[in-house]
């Protein structure tokens, strides 16, 4: 059974996983400024996939 730590483990997994797309997006597809969208909205990802994992053991 999940508990609310492994829910936020794999929400934290999909995050990066998400944001590492979006920034491969946005430097390999999209050479525009579109692209600078791209990777701004991944870093985004990441700092959010970092506030899930410090609420690990917390919540």
């Amino acid at each position: 059974m999940m508990n609310k730590n492994t829910v936020l483990g794999w929400a934290t997994f999909i995050m990066i996983v998400v944001g590492l797309g979006l920034i491969a997006m946005g430097a390999f597809k999209y050479s525009e400024v579109a692209g600078w969208g791209f990777a701004s909205v991944g870093i985004g990802f990441f700092a959010i996939a970092w506030v899930f994992n410090a609420l690990k053991g917390r919540v």
